[in-house]
């Protein structure tokens, strides 16, 4: 009896383009041994647009996408492609492409990443500033920002100012101290959120007891029961 020789695809030639899938692949080396050159254009063009076919996009009939396929058509075939693009699309390889800088990653203090990179920029800040009440006020609002942010990382545990202010000047280095007389960062922080605007925003009312507000001719006037 004979036994059906099967080839698995781990001992075939490893897919280049994942997303576009074997089928393609084999397509495009195919088409590159096509001794007809109108033959083999056609051809390709004709994957091409099975390529297209395969991931669609609302900007498909764009010249970057047109030149995105291509590119990666002569990628899969090993660029020893012998066609024409279309025009206006240029054909480079992976390794003349100009790549973006690096985005360095910001350097946070692990000891206190509660607090966030904000409390970072403020502290510095604060720490450039002439001495005089401007600064001791940005101070007092750090340390009332610092207590909120440890507030909602840890609502379990209970925080004092002297925490705050321990954190504050570790923070700083030493440069940086509330100072004598300040008032209590919990009166701070509730009075900055008093002062911040409403969700209801500019131009809105509220209700007021059992009446509605109705808004004629530009101004609100309260509707009668």
């Amino acid at each position: 009896m004979n036994s059906l020789k099967t080839r698995y695809n781990t001992e075939k030639e490893e897919i280049r383009f994942a997303e576009y899938g074997r089928l393609i692949q084999d397509l495009l080396l195919y088409a590159k041994k096509i001794e007809d050159p109108q033959q083999r254009q056609r051809a390709v063009e004709s994957i091409v647009g099975m390529m297209q076919m395969l991931h669609p996009a609302a900007n498909r009939n764009s010249e970057d996408y047109r030149e995105k396929l291509w590119n990666h058509a002569f990628a899969i075939a090993g660029y020893d492609l012998d066609v024409t693009p279309p025009p206006g699309v240029t054909i480079r390889p992976q390794a003349e492409r100009p790549k973006p800088e690096r985005i360095p990653y910001p350097v946070s203090t692990a000891r206190f990443r509660h607090y966030g990179q904000n409390v970072q920029r403020l502290i510095q800040k604060a720490i450039a500033m002439p001495e005089g009440p401007k600064k001791e006020a940005l101070v007092e609002v750090i340390a009332s920002y610092m207590k909120l942010a440890y507030k909602t990382w840890n609502r379990e545990h209970y925080v004092s100012d002297d925490i705050i202010k321990d954190d504050l000047e570790i923070l700083s280095e030493g440069r940086l101290r509330l100072h004598e007389g300040h008032s209590s960062l919990d009166i701070l922080a509730s009075s900055v959120k008093k002062d911040a605007p409403s969700a209801n925003g500019p131009g809105r009312s509220k209700r007021k007891g059992n009446g509605r507000l109705r808004r004629r001719n530009g101004n609100f006037r309260k509707r009668k029961k």
